[in-house]
Parts: C-alpha cells; sequence; structure tokens
C-alpha cells in the first residue's frame, strides 16, 4: 500500500523513494495526516517501535510497506512539533492528553500519551463536511426522533461506529428545521456547527469546561432547547441529562453499548440499587429512541456499511423498562418493524442478502448465530 505526497506535502528536505515511500521520518504531523485524509483513512497512529500506520476500512495497517520504524526520538519529535505549550505542560504532568488538533486540511480528535517505549500519537481524521441523514442513509423514520421538544435520543456502539457522524447529523436536521437553541457538549469538539435556522453552542470540556456533568449543569440555565452530550460516561452525566430530558428539553447522547436492552441496563446499573426504581420509571417517561450502529467492512474491500438497530419507545418498552425487563425487549423491536423498530441481526441479515457484507461477517457479528444461519438460509 503506498500514498503519494502532493507537491505542497513535500519540501525539498524530505527524501521519498520512487513509490513515494518516505526515506525517513517526516517531520511534522501535518504530512502524515495529509495522507491519510486523501486515503480516506479513519485513524492515524505514530508509535515508537512501529511504522506509520493507518486504520482504513476498518483494518489497522501500515500506510508504506517499506517506510522506516518510528523511534522514541521520532515520536518525540513529531508530539513537541505540533503541541502548544500548555499542551506539552499538560503532558509532561498526567502523561496522556487529549484535544481536537485543527490545520488548514482539517480536523482530527488528537491523543498523544506517554507509555512504556516512548510517545504514542493517535488521530482520528474527522470529516469536515456534516452529512445530513439521507446522504448518511439513515431510515426516514429517524427524522420523528429530531422532531421531539423533550426527552432522550442515545446513539450508542462501539468506537469508532460512527457515532459522532450520526449525532452531527441529527444535529444538522434540528438546524435545518427548527427555531431553537442548541447547546453541544464534547470532548473534543469535532464537527464545527455553524448556526442555521437554529442558534448553536458549542463547548468542549477540558477546554470552556471542567466535565460533562459541569457542562450540562451549567447549560441547564442558558435556555436550551437541544442538549446534545458527547459522552455519557458517569452517574453524575446520566442523572443530569435524564433530568434534562424530563423538564422539557431534547438531549441526544451517546454511550458505548452495542445494542438497546444493554444501553438501558448500562444507564440503570450506574445508580444505588435504591433509586433503580425510580430511575426506571423516569427513564420509561423520557426515552424517545435508542439507535445502536455499528460499521461492517464492504464484502468488496471498498469501504464500510452502516448496520443499525432502531428502538422506538412505546407503551409496550416503556412497560418492560418499568418492570426491568429489558431481555424481552427484542421481542417487541421484533414485532414493532411497522413503528420503523429493526433488530441489528435482521439488518446485518439484509445487508448480506444484498451483496453488501459477506457471510462471515454477518455470522461473527450476530447476536445469535443459530438465527443468523436461518435468516441467510445456512445449513
Amino acid at each position: 500500500m503506498t500514498a503519494q505526497l502532493t507537491e505542497f506535502q513535500s519540501p525539498p528536505q524530505l527524501h521519498l523513494a520512487p513509490d513515494g515511500t518516505p526515506l525517513s521520518t517526516l517531520p511534522h504531523v501535518d504530512f502524515y495526516l495529509s495522507v491519510g485524509k486523501q486515503a480516506g483513512a479513519s485513524d492515524i497512529h505514530l508509535s515508537v517501535n512501529s511504522q506509520p500506520m493507518w486504520r482504513r476500512h476498518g483494518i489497522l495497517e501500515p500506510i508504506w510497506l517499506q517506510a522506516p520504524v518510528l523511534t522514541a526520538a521520532d515520536t518525540e519529535m513529531l508530539a513537541m512539533s505540533f503541541l502548544n505549550d500548555q499542551q506539552k505542560s499538560q503532558l509532561a504532568q498526567r502523561g496522556d492528553i487529549d484535544f481536537a488538533y485543527a490545520n488548514p486540511e482539517g480536523r482530527y480528535r488528537t491523543s498523544v500519551v506517554r507509555q512504556r517505549l516512548g510517545y504514542e500519537l493517535v488521530f482520528r481524521i474527522i470529516n469536515s463536511t456534516i452529512r445530513s441523514m439521507d446522504e448518511l442513509g439513515l431510515p426516514p423514520s429517524l427524522k420523528l426522533l429530531t422532531q421531539f421538544h423533550n426527552g432522550l435520543v442515545l446513539v450508542t456502539g462501539p468506537v469508532g461506529c460512527g457515532k459522532s457522524t450520526t449525532l452531527a447529523a441529527m444535529i444538522d436536521e434540528i438546524n435545518r428545521t427548527r427555531h431553537d437553541h442548541i447547546i453541544t457538549l464534547e470532548d473534543p469538539i469535532e464537527y464545527v456547527i455553524p448556526s442555521r435556522n437554529c442558534h448553536v453552542t458549542q463547548r468542549e470540556v477540558h477546554t470552556h469546561t471542567r466535565s460533562f456533568a459541569a457542562a450540562l449543569r451549567g447549560a441547564l440555565r442558558e435556555d436550551p432547547d437541544v442538549i446534545m452530550v458527547g459522552e455519557m460516561r458517569d452517574l453524575e452525566t446520566i442523572s443530569l441529562a435524564i433530568t434534562a430530558a424530563e423538564t422539557g428539553h431534547l438531549v441526544l447522547g451517546t454511550l458505548h453499548t452495542s445494542n438497546a436492552a444493554r444501553t438501558l441496563d448500562r444507564i440503570l446499573d450506574v445508580f444505588p440499587s435504591d433509586q433503580r426504581d425510580q430511575i426506571r420509571i423516569m427513564v420509561s417517561e423520557s426515552l424517545r429512541g435508542i439507535i445502536s450502529q455499528q460499521l461492517v467492512p464492504r464484502a468488496d474491500g471498498t469501504g464500510r456499511v452502516l448496520a443499525l438497530e432502531i428502538l422506538v419507545n412505546t407503551p409496550a418498552v416503556a412497560n418492560l423498562i418499568r418492570e426491568g425487563k429489558t431481555f424481552m425487549l427484542p421481542g417487541v423491536i421484533q414485532t414493532g418493524k411497522k413503528l420503523g423498530m429493526r433488530l441489528m441481526d435482521d439488518s446485518l441479515a439484509e445487508l448480506c442478502l444484498a451483496g453488501f457484507i459477506t457471510q462471515e461477517e454477518a455470522l461473527y457479528r450476530a447476536e445469535s448465530k443459530q438465527q443468523m444461519r436461518q435468516l441467510l438460509g445456512i445449513r
């Protein structure tokens, strides 16, 4: 796998082989980021005793097969080439730092950590263009979730599955179709969202505020209509988000869970046992929907395709949440297809039968292997 540096990216001091492979470490992270962005990579890894790597179509591999491995001195030089004095101080004190880095070509979610061998740098390449829900191929029924004026909408899935992209598309839909005040709380800010019909306020944790909980508490005093919480990671943040949803705000948030039932279990499990009955009632009333997603490699190797599980709150769903019977939710989702609901296994089966993904991928990612075999007609 090779990648060429453009004329802008190749000043005379860079020495390249005929295939574009650098013969030495590039002097600044921007060169690696530019190559990765042009090739459609999602992440760039610069680590000690490793060649420069990228994650492309979900696979981690060297950017150049013949490139020299990076040394501890190389990664330290690269880290110091773009960190400002404040970030260098934080890195020295804490041993790690996360922030959004921007250069003339784009924005990148950045993590620099000190590990056993030296410094390691990881960049998530952020698409600067916010794609609409239609462009992402999201079902039209999901637009209904952006039309509520209060309640809780959750987008869940593993790291790197496109949660931020889906949330940005939903916020963009609200921004175009409503006249409200939108507040986004992120760590770090990924998509820059200009105000359109709505007034948009974006705050970054550790830059503009101390924590998600502190930002959320402050947001409630800023006359918001819609609040986007980049990550609901602790008891205080989840509790405030539920309270905000109950008090007349539409709250959109993310969790690192794989399906609707596990999402609700995760929310309930962070609360002390003596509060769970009350929280179940609050969630059953405030929840509007849960979107669980994953990105699956395409069968032809040209990229990844989105698989979705969708739960829409109905009286039957609310009743199961109140009674703590989340294990029965798949059955309700199965029977709620007319309302736009779908199970992840059904989504995977549809993609496989349409030829977008392989049978192996569908079986590997299925919740029920036996049921997936039946859906695909595998004996």
